[in-house]
């Protein structure tokens, strides 16, 4: 399973960064790249059916090579695209071998460290082979990790056929990180039973809850005219976006005032000028009708700014992202229960809990596959400090293989 630290290592350099301001599908034509060396590779090890569809996801079957017939068809599936909060391109990863528990100054930018007790877990890897990139990118391991574990352990089960496993199916999918990453997916073409995203962070967790998510899209139409002759005339677009901006409470309902089950009403973007401003949120919460009040929150605050520019005008948009995959998980306890024998079996304290973010699962749960996460070992991911452990990785491909006998046995 030694080769899930090589493959890490190239998927990385590959800039996969995908946009969410494009309307392409991809968002952005070099996810391919990654996604045709995949199906490439993925036929080099002889899945003779791997290829990229024209939306750019990657569909590959490892066949049976069990006697039983009645075995669940499961599907690993991780994204190759990385997050458009911090640039991916020219990814230079390191590995720092055996550490020791120092602080790791990455050399590009020496105010990037991480240290114990900044960075959650960070503790638990003294020994082990920490993967960070250089300070001036984000790593990537979000989730080029769960994408080299899962082609390691295809590459494990087919070079060890005495391993008895059912139909399993491999997904690899664009545009997760901008919300998209199942808006073409063909279930029917797939042809999987239960799947399993491989897209966590700590090691022996799994993820069997979500947030619902929302976008929400602000546009107010001010009123412009020249600066020199606005007085009684001009309603800037930009001051009245700022207005609304600055009425969103200060300690609570934010992502740095909130834990565990909280929700939070989330800025990303603004853009515009004096005649028209629009604002991007994305809204989280674990419960739907927690989504609801929070929007209605903020348009009362849209509502209640604009009534001292009565010329201007505000529209307010709600795109649904992803709901709660654990309503679908309940209706199948054997997928949780099966990830958690697998995870005991390697030799871990398998953990259960909730993410506060979404998964590719979140979607393909609700679309008829349900698809808890599992981890891949990825941690402070979107941002320059990102890192994982060579050991996490290994143990995931270990997972991942014994998964696939815990349903041929089951």
């Amino acid at each position: 399973m030694s080769s899930v630290l090589e493959r890490f290592l190239r998927y990385v350099q590959i800039d996969t960064q995908s946009d969410p301001n494009s309307e392409t599908f991809p968002s952005t034509a070099k996810q391919r790249n990654l996604s045709n060396l995949l199906a490439e590779e993925l036929r080099a090890l002889g899945v003779a059916d791997a290829h990229v569809d024209d939306h750019g996801y990657v569909y590959a079957t490892i066949p049976s090579n069990s006697d039983r017939k009645d075995i669940p068809v499961i599907c690993f599936c991780s994204h190759v695209d990385t997050s458009p909060d911090v640039t991916g391109e020219n990814v230079k990863p390191i590995v720092h071998r055996n550490w020791d528990g120092s602080d790791i100054i990455l050399p590009d930018d020496h105010s990037q460290v991480l240290r114990i007790g900044e960075l959650h877990d960070l503790d638990q890897q003294i020994g082990n082979d920490i993967v960070t990139a250089s300070g001036s990118t984000l790593l990537g391991a979000d989730n080029k990790a769960g994408v080299a574990e899962i082609m390691a352990a295809a590459e494990y089960l087919l070079a060890n056929p005495q391993i008895k496993h059912g139909d399993i199916k491999i997904l690899f999918t664009p545009d997760e990180e901008v919300g998209r990453g199942t808006e073409n997916v063909d279930l029917q073409k797939l042809g999987a039973d239960f799947g399993y995203t491989v897209d966590g962070e700590a090691i022996g967790t799994l993820e069997d809850e979500t947030f619902s998510a929302d976008g929400v899209k602000i546009t107010i139409h001010g009123v412009s005219t020249h600066p020199g002759y606005a007085i009684g005339k001009l309603e800037n677009a930009l001051k009245i976006a700022a207005e609304i901006l600055a009425r969103l409470p200060k300690d609570t309902l934010s992502p740095e005032t909130t834990q565990d089950k909280e929700g939070f009403i989330h800025p990303v973007q603004m853009e515009g000028i004096q005649e028209k401003a629009v604002l991007s949120f994305i809204i989280r919460d674990f419960t739907v009708a927690g989504l609801h009040e929070k929007e209605a929150f903020l348009k009362g605050i849209m509502e209640e700014v604009l009534k001292a520019y009565p010329n201007s005008s505000g529209e307010f948009k709600v795109q649904e992202q992803y709901r709660n995959m654990k309503e679908v998980l309940d209706q199948h306890p054997e997928v949780i229960k099966n990830a958690l024998t697998a995870m005991e079996r390697v030799g871990l304290n398998p953990i259960q809990r909730s993410i506060r973010g979404g998964t590719d699962g979140s979607r393909l749960s609700y679309m008829g596959l349900p698809c808890p996460n599992i981890f891949a070992g990825e941690h402070a991911f979107h941002s320059k400090l990102e890192w994982v452990s060579v050991q996490d990785m290994e143990k995931a491909v270990e997972v991942i293989v014994e998964l696939a006998t815990v349903w041929e046995e089951k």
